[in-house]
């Protein structure tokens, strides 16, 4: 029964990750990416608001619940270990890359950009690219240990 629960936690919620940063990575990076440097400040401004603390308590549950399926599911053991360690992936690649750009972002006035500014778009999309691999491959890899369970 309970493993049965986790095993919906950790999908639904490796779900819920990839469907968000899918999302992100098919329509609204590159409407972000043609704008012009003051509408996009102004635009990553009012989109980030509301994703702490949702996005990081759905992927760490989500990881959690998989490692503690790695101890009572032992026939897919390997799998939600491989699950969380993408999951792992996610978050570390969204806190010591994308959400240090966004808190740069976060405190420049739009109307006030300061000369010689570095616009951090490309570097963004790139690292915002590989957590949404990272995430697509955790929900395949849930999805086989729930259905191997």
């Amino acid at each position: 029964m309970i493993t049965g629960l986790l095993g919906v936690v950790a999908l639904v919620g490796s779900g819920v990750v990839t469907g968000v940063l899918f999302a992100v990575m098919l329509s609204v990076l590159p409407a972000l990416m043609v704008m012009p440097v003051d509408r996009y400040v102004y635009t990553h401004q009012l989109i980030g608001r509301h994703w702490d603390p949702a996005m990081p308590i759905i992927v760490l549950g989500s990881t959690l619940a998989d490692l503690v399926l790695v101890v009572l599911s032992p026939g897919s053991r390997w799998l939600f270990a491989a699950g969380a360690m993408l999951l792992i992936g996610v978050s570390v690649i969204s806190h010591f890359r994308n959400v240090p750009i966004n808190r740069r972002i976060k405190c420049l006035d739009p109307d006030d950009i300061p000369e010689g500014w570095s616009d951090p778009r490309r570097l963004w999309r790139r690292w915002h690219a590989l957590r949404t691999v990272l995430a697509m491959l955790a929900l395949v890899v849930n999805a086989a240990a729930f259905t191997l369970r």
